[in-house]
């Protein structure tokens, strides 16, 4: 199944990039330096749905203790920061010709800032010694409460002043139809790739826990 996602992904990635550079216009007043739009905007999309499966996970594993939901939660946060960072990369890469800046305090950039730390946070916890038996738990109720963050980001341009452009806005971005193609072909191709990583993450820590409950097994009959 893993392997059927990943090709799809592939195959339809290639058909991403046709349509970023041969079938969308150029964009009349930033030029072809929007295309990157096409990559950030799925990016950023596909992060907030990692973390929202890290707030369904979490809650999950909060009611249930099930351990294959904190293990889903912790990777859908790998994805999640690892997403949303390059998403705030290519979106510095965007800035810097359009409004002169890599960086600016905006709204959006700054609640995207926090709610990448938060994650950031979330990973370094979940990847250190403390807590025991507990750290699960901890994990769990920080899962939840970070999501606070992830409606604001999206909120963020539409309420506030922000030099980010709201694309799905009241205007609809000023977009053309061979555009909104093309972004649909990138979200769809972008979130095979999402969820070939996140099954394959899974796998992972899923050998990595049977793994480490034979070495406990063993040394517990030693």
């Amino acid at each position: 199944m893993i392997e059927l996602f990943a090709l799809a992904a592939a195959a339809l990635s290639v058909l991403a990039q046709w349509a970023i550079w041969f079938y969308a216009p150029v964009e009349a007043s930033m030029g072809v330096v929007q295309k990157i739009f096409y990559t950030h905007l799925p990016l950023a999309w596909w992060s907030f749905v990692s973390f929202f499966t890290v707030f369904a996970a979490s809650v999950h594993y909060l009611a249930r203790r099930r351990p294959g939901s904190a293990r889903l939660a912790g990777a859908a946060c790998e994805i999640g920061v690892l997403f949303s960072g390059l998403a705030l990369a290519t979106g510095m890469c965007w800035a810097r010709p359009i409004w002169n800046v890599w960086w600016t305090w905006d709204p959006r950039l700054t609640t995207t800032l926090v709610m990448w730390f938060v994650y950031a946070a979330y990973l370094l916890l979940r990847a250190s010694d403390v807590g025991g038996g507990r750290k699960d738990a901890v994990l769990a109720v920080l899962g939840v409460v970070a999501f606070l963050d992830v409606p604001l980001v999206f909120v963020s341009a539409r309420y506030w002043r922000s030099i980010h452009p709201a694309v799905f806005g009241p205007q609809g971005g000023g977009m053309e139809p061979e555009m909104w193609r093309a972004m649909i072909v990138n979200l769809v191709a972008m979130g095979l790739l999402w969820l070939a990583l996140l099954l394959l993450r899974l796998r992972q820590l899923s050998a990595q826990a049977s793994v480490a409950a034979l070495v406990r097994h063993g040394a517990v009959r030693n």
